[in-house]
């Protein structure tokens, strides 16, 4: 055998570890504190404000896509996706609440209340379809997606028929869904810092 097939074959045998933090904990405390937020909302607690739109827009959706960019780095399709795809929902929510505002010529842009519901569905049925990728993961994460699913439904029917009470429970059912998603972004977090598993997820 020669060198250069030696060498080559050395070569092949070399495994590369990845040093890179975690980016998961960051993309679910962003999804996870800005639902919390808006669904604190949807409950009726208080209205729309500046608040939830820079959380939407920067923590939510900024944080969210970073997030996402480094789970393809990490070669992690699933996550690239999920929090790509999430940070962006943010971003498109917070022009589909400002972008009418701007002027009165661009309040004809105020989507119908069917455009806005079939618009939920969508982020919904995507999130079904998500959820089934997380049945090979934790349950935390499945209970996360899961809920996520039920919410966009229930914010779906809310809009379409025009239900008060319906995005009353959302709100309710999405605060839940949100502090699901930090509980399970936390035990991350405290799991890797001890080093064992004080958090079941």
């Amino acid at each position: 055998m020669s060198q250069e097939v030696r060498d080559v074959m050395s070569i092949s045998d070399i495994k590369i570890r990845d040093l890179t933090a975690n980016p998961a904990p960051l993309g679910l405390m962003g999804f996870g504190m800005t639902t919390v937020l808006l669904n604190i909302h949807n409950a009726g607690f208080y209205p729309m404000d500046a608040m939830i739109l820079s959380m939407g827009f920067f923590y939510g959706g900024l944080a969210q896509i970073i997030a996402g960019i480094m789970e393809w780095k990490k070669g992690n399709t699933f996550g690239t996706t999920a929090f790509t795809s999430y940070g962006l929902f943010w971003l498109t929510l917070v022009g589909i609440v400002l972008l009418p505002k701007f002027s009165e010529s661009y309040m004809a842009l105020a989507p119908a209340t069917v455009a806005f519901a079939a618009y939920l569905f969508m982020w919904g049925l995507f999130t079904l379809f998500m959820f089934v990728g997380t049945l090979k993961g934790t349950k935390a994460l499945s209970v996360v997606f899961l809920a996520l699913a039920i919410l966009f439904f229930l914010l779906a029917a809310g809009n379409y028929l025009g239900s008060a009470a319906i995005l009353r429970v959302a709100g309710f059912e999405g605060i839940f869904t949100g502090l699901a998603a930090i509980y399970t972004a936390l035990g991350q977090v405290l799991n890797e810092a001890y080093g064992k598993k004080i958090v079941p997820l």
